[in-house]
């Protein structure tokens, strides 16, 4: 468990240092069993979130974990890089704004409403 979190850490610094926006991580341990945490960030244009993308990828496999990959590689406006217990969402502001992904998991679930 403190390797995810160590892991979430650098990937919150890179995506920091690559100028990311709005950077937000979300705990998904009680609300979710696809992944412990979930990171969420802005980049300016589809270079940007390409860019961004491509740091985070080589991040989790400079830390190991070889088998993540990213997804939506033909969009622009968003990319999903697959930690396996860590998910990053990086999306243009406005596709953001449209799915607001922060609301959706931020509240509270009863597990008893749980599917995934």
């Amino acid at each position: 468990m403190d390797k995810i979190i160590n892991l979430e850490k650098i990937i919150i610094k890179t995506l920091d240092l690559n100028k990311a926006h709005d950077i937000v991580s979300i705990n998904l341990k009680d609300k979710s069993s696809m992944a412990d945490y979930m990171i969420i960030a802005s980049g300016n244009s589809s270079r940007h979130i390409q860019s961004l993308s491509e740091q985070v990828l080589k991040k989790l496999h400079d830390n190991g974990l070889k088998d993540s990959r990213i997804e939506g590689k033909d969009s622009g406006e968003w990319k999903l890089v697959d930690g396996i217990d860590l998910i990053i969402h990086i999306f243009h502001p406005e596709k953001r704004k449209f799915y607001e992904l922060e609301k959706m998991w931020s509240e509270m679930i009863p597990k008893e409403k749980l599917i995934i």
